[in-house]
């Protein structure tokens, strides 16, 4: 797995051994990319933005927004295995100052500690396939206010889950690529 595009172009990430982790492929992460920089449909500015990774993994999307020049990433992971190589790529890439790595359950760090002083102009969600807790990640992240209100949130997830949303969520475009449905929105304020 390599970086697409930016400054770190070509690098490539060191990947978990096991089988938990599930990283987001080039070709995925590169048309995620594609839409939220050139669709007509969504309007963002990746470069000095914040990003908010939850369901991190190794990192692959939030380096790959620091190689876009991203301001600012913050990972959250629950999985310490995930961790010690998200750790080592941004230690290989060299921008430990430009990321900020938590080692938590989403849901707690989000609802119970919220130790998150900014609002985040994209938030990658990116749980596990049989997560069905979509709703109440939105919600969560409305309550406490952390998407910038031009913001947009992405969510990966398998191209058959049908989960209902908050009717304040927007969805602006959908795609799936292979088994991944990749929904971009926004929440209407």
């Amino acid at each position: 797995m390599r970086i697409v595009s930016g400054k770190f172009k070509g690098s490539s990430l060191f990947l978990p051994k096991d089988k938990n982790t599930r990283p987001l492929k080039d070709m995925a992460r590169e048309s995620i990319f594609n839409l939220l920089l050139h669709s007509s449909k969504i309007s963002f500015q990746l470069e000095d933005s914040n990003i908010l990774d939850l369901y991190a993994g190794t990192g692959s999307f939030g380096l790959e927004c620091l190689s876009r020049k991203a301001k600012k990433v913050c990972f959250v992971e629950q999985s310490k295995d995930a961790i010690k190589i998200l750790e080592k790529n941004i230690q290989k890439l060299k921008i430990k100052e430009k990321t900020k790595v938590f080692c938590n359950d989403v849901f707690i760090l989000i609802e119970e500690v919220n130790i998150f002083n900014i609002k985040f102009n994209l938030i990658f969600c990116d749980p596990p396939f049989k997560s069905i807790k979509t709703k109440k990640l939105i919600e969560l992240i409305n309550k406490n206010k952390l998407l910038h209100p031009e913001g947009i949130i992405i969510f990966h997830r398998k191209k058959n889950t049908d989960e209902k949303l908050p009717n304040y969520f927007k969805v602006i475009d959908e795609r799936i690529y292979g088994i991944s449905k990749i929904t971009f929105g926004t929440i209407l304020t």
